[in-house]
């Protein structure tokens, strides 16, 4: 009974020997494992420290590097061009086609017939040309004469555009505000109010809006000034006999009817001012009467005239 009792006794020793061995050399791996994953992690986050610098440096560089997005100016061109032409009519007709081909309108046109001072025919033409085509429009126009001047001006409106944009965004955020406190106003008094500022409002919001809607349209469309000259002068043709004929009778008649209505004009101041008239005649007779009775040569005492 004693040897079978101790042998248990024994083993269970053994065991639990060898799973304290287990354990404990468990921990010291995990300990081992622990201590060298510690240094591990402090090298990657001193690494991490080093890179960092570069990696800022980088992205700065990258961001020097990138262009800058700049708005497109918004700019109003206008443009002239003057021309010496063989014909102004035959131009005329050409400058039509070119304005159909690039999508213009024509906005203006002036023609001079020769004088005795300007014996020149010219002719002055005013077109309205996409933006983006009032380069080749020019270069077309330039091909139909001779070119005396030629310039382009620009003036840019993007200032004037942000401007009118925000304060169209404002005063549309104060129209909504105003709807609302009018929706919520109780008394007649304060709904007649709030109208009355409402009103005020939207018409600044259409004086503004209209403004911006015709510098975009000044942007969008470009204006050219052409001027014409026909390079010989030319004479008006002289009219047929028939014609001279009767543009004389019409003179002489209406230089007929004036002078009656002249007449006529001057018989109605005289006998306006007929009562003035007699009455300076009288005048002047009655002082001559005075003149010849009062006169020394022709007035003679009587003993004078015995004594002869």
């Amino acid at each position: 009974m004693y040897i079978a009792t101790k042998l248990p006794r024994t083993s269970a020793l053994f065991i639990s020997a060898l799973l304290g061995g287990v354990i404990f050399t468990s921990c010291a791996s995990s300990e081992r494992s622990g201590n060298q994953a510690l240094p591990q992690i402090a090298a990657d986050g001193m690494a991490d420290k080093a890179s960092a610098p570069a990696r800022e440096n980088s992205i700065s560089q990258k961001a020097e590097a990138a262009p800058i997005a700049r708005s497109r100016p918004q700019l109003i061109k206008k443009a002239a061009i003057s021309l010496t032409v063989n014909s102004v009519d035959r131009t005329v007709d050409a400058v039509s086609q070119i304005i159909n081909q690039q999508q213009g309108d024509l906005i203006g046109l002036k023609q001079q017939q020769p004088k005795s001072d300007n014996p020149r025919y010219t002719a002055t033409i005013q077109l309205r040309i996409p933006e983006d085509r009032l380069e080749p429009t020019l270069e077309k126009l330039a091909k139909l004469g001779t070119v005396n001047s030629r310039n382009i001006t620009a003036e840019d409106v993007g200032d004037r555009l942000v401007d009118f944009q925000a304060r169209l965004t404002n005063l549309q955020k104060t129209e909504a505000n105003l709807q609302k406190i009018m929706d919520r106003a109780g008394s007649i008094r304060d709904v007649l109010s709030v109208s009355q500022e409402l009103s005020n409002v939207r018409q600044t919001i259409e004086q503004i809006d209209a403004q911006l809607k015709s510098l975009k349209n000044q942007v969008a469309y470009s204006t050219i000034t052409l001027n014409l000259e026909a390079a010989v002068s030319s004479s008006s043709p002289q009219p047929a006999l028939g014609l001279q004929v009767q543009e004389t009778w019409n003179n002489s008649t209406h230089s007929l009817s004036a002078f009656s209505v002249g007449l006529l004009k001057l018989g109605i101041w005289l006998i306006v001012y007929s009562p003035y008239l007699l009455i300076f005649v009288a005048l002047i007779y009655g002082f001559r009467r005075w003149r010849r009775t009062h006169s020394p040569r022709l007035t003679q005492t009587p003993e004078s005239t015995s004594s002869d």
